[in-house]
């Protein structure tokens, strides 16, 4: 598979990018075409100036930015000596304060609200956000399992526009000025509900976003360099006790249909570990002690009795029902990305997955002899890299973007109480340094103990249809290797009690549907049995996983 490049253990690989240059003659020529004006006409330099407060960093893009700004209306009014404040010029899309500038590129975003104004025909309680983004590079991924693919139509001024509707986010991407762009807003492929944005609604925005996107700034001077990933470093020494099983590598049936996970040898990122402090352990919430198995069944079922042995119905792996036993706090770690979830993941073999990385603290405090449950926010989460928070009130996720010399790409952290996020400002627009403490970790999912004492991890890059998840597994473990300063063993063999196969009466641990119909009608249907969708950073706090990892039932 293109970019997934066969490793021998130990064997660490940098992915595969594509570069892309910016036509900045043909950028300025369609500029002078569509800003015609008495007095002067519009340049790049003038809306800098102009945008730079409301969009700071506009004046360093290395590429054209496009935004849904009326330019031509702003040079009439500026030829007349009556601009207005620049949100006048942005046709009801309202900025969220976030706007990042980098290397590769840029990504905005911005809220609509439904049932007013141009949007007066789509209905949602919720604010609706919109993701614009132009990237300079693309990474070489395999093709994504259940894309959805549909013809663009009332868009006859991009020619060569794609219409994708992948892992939850209706996608718009096409090539202009030598860069790709993309439009992309997260919705369900579904009948519309109160609180829940159908695809169908959310395509009259996303279209009324490109019909609405202009020139607006960028530097026409930015130096035009090869993005080329950073090399892959590892210690030296060998850590004398971190041992890992390999990426795609996941506790034995527990992934849909019975797939193994993906073999992803790839370091995205050279990222700071998330946790601040190390010990740290990367396995399974759903699977292993105090676990629920994700709707597959347990034998016999616990019955919320603190050390009560039991197993998952889809192997014979012995479990305990106590979040603090041992075996849950220590080595080897263990890949979770495409374990058992109704979630939809691309680069998963069945097109669903759990779509990130599971990650424990050092240890679990119990409130006293008798619990079963860690007590939550003693330990501190961290920024992995240098970026720029993309977060709403209210919201449990944290999106955290990255926009270096050599990486493009944004990681999600989920579990964390939202109320103290809210206290402590990690919102939309805020800039943060790599190892800067952003949260503590707990166990929120919809509500205090939803879920266990962890932290949900995910990392996304740019493909030509924008953001996609990717497996985060073997850029953790090389981050944590740095942290420890050791290197760490990869573990070939499984013990021999896991390897049995489930008992032939046990329940299916998986859909019926094909990797092509996951994201089709009927795979929809039989997954939204199971599935609440991802929630964006910025869509409603009820949004979240309904099943989400090793939530106590």
């Amino acid at each position: 598979m293109a970019g997934l490049l066969p490793a021998a253990a130990q064997d660490f690989t940098s992915p595969r990018l594509k570069s892309l240059h910016a036509d900045w003659t043909a950028a300025k020529t369609a500029m002078h075409a569509e800003t015609p004006a008495p007095k002067e006409p519009a340049s790049f330099e003038l809306l800098n100036g102009a945008l730079g407060e409301r969009f700071t960093g506009i004046a360093q893009s290395p590429v054209p930015v496009l935004l849904p700004f009326d330019t031509a209306a702003f040079m009439q009014d500026k030829a007349a000596g009556q601009t207005k404040a620049i949100d006048a010029y942005l046709g009801g899309f309202q900025p969220s304060g976030f706007f990042l500038v980098g290397p590769t590129g840029y990504d905005a975003v911005f809220s609509v609200r439904a049932g007013s104004g141009a949007f007066s025909d789509v209905s949602f309680s919720d604010p609706i956000y919109v993701e614009v983004s132009g990237f300079a590079v693309a990474y070489d991924l395999p093709p994504p399992t259940a894309a959805v693919e549909a013809p663009a139509r009332g868009l006859d001024d991009y020619p060569g526009i794609r219409r994708v509707i992948l892992e939850s986010y209706l996608r718009y991407s096409f090539t202009r000025y030598g860069i790709r762009y993309v439009v992309a807003i997260q919705c369900y492929d579904a009948a519309p509900r109160a609180r829940r944005l159908a695809c169908k609604q959310a395509d009259k925005v996303a279209v009324k976003m490109l019909q609405s996107l202009r020139l607006a700034g960028g530097n026409p001077n930015a130096a035009q360099k090869d993005i080329v990933a950073a090399p892959v470093v590892r210690p030296d020494a060998q850590s004398p006790d971190f041992t890992f099983y390999g990426p795609g590598k996941l506790i034995p049936n527990t992934g849909m249909k019975n797939h193994d996970g993906v073999v992803d040898y790839n370091v995205y990122a050279p990222i700071r570990y998330p946790m601040l402090n190390a010990p740290s352990y990367a396995n399974s919430q759903s699977f292993m002690n105090w676990g629920d198995c994700d709707q597959t069944g347990r034998a016999p079922s616990p019955r919320g009795r603190k050390d009560a042995g039991y197993r998952c119905r889809v192997n014979v792996k012995p479990l305990v029902f106590n979040e603090g036993a041992k075996e849950n706090y220590d080595y080897p770690w263990r890949d979770n990305f495409c374990e058992h979830r109704f979630f939809f993941v691309g680069q998963c073999g069945t097109g669903y997955g759990h779509q990130g990385q599971d990650i424990r603290p050092g240890s679990c405090s119990l409130k006293n002899e008798g619990a079963d449950r860690c007590i939550p926010y003693l330990d501190d989460v961290v920024a992995v890299h240098d970026g720029m928070i993309l977060r709403a009130r209210k919201q449990e996720a944290i999106f955290l973007v990255a926009n270096g010399e050599h990486e493009r790409i944004r990681f999600r952290y989920m579990h964390m109480n939202p109320n103290k996020l809210d206290d402590d400002g990690v919102l939309s627009g805020r800039s943060v340094r790599a190892g800067e403490i952003i949260g503590k970790l707990g166990n929120y999912n919809r509500k205090e103990n939803g879920t266990t004492y962890h932290l949900h991890f995910e990392a996304m890059v740019p493909t030509e249809d924008g953001w996609v998840r990717i497996n985060p597994y073997s850029t953790l473990v090389n981050a944590y290797e740095r942290l420890i300063g050791g290197r760490g063993r990869e573990v070939k063999d499984e013990p021999v009690a896991e390897q049995k196969q489930p008992e032939q009466n046990a329940p299916s641990a998986s859909p019926a549907d094909t990797p092509k119909s996951a994201e089709t009608r009927k795979g929809r249907r039989h997954a939204r049995k199971r599935e609440r969708p991802i929630e964006h950073s910025l869509n409603a706090a009820q949004h979240q996983h309904k099943r989400q990892e090793a939530s106590a039932q």
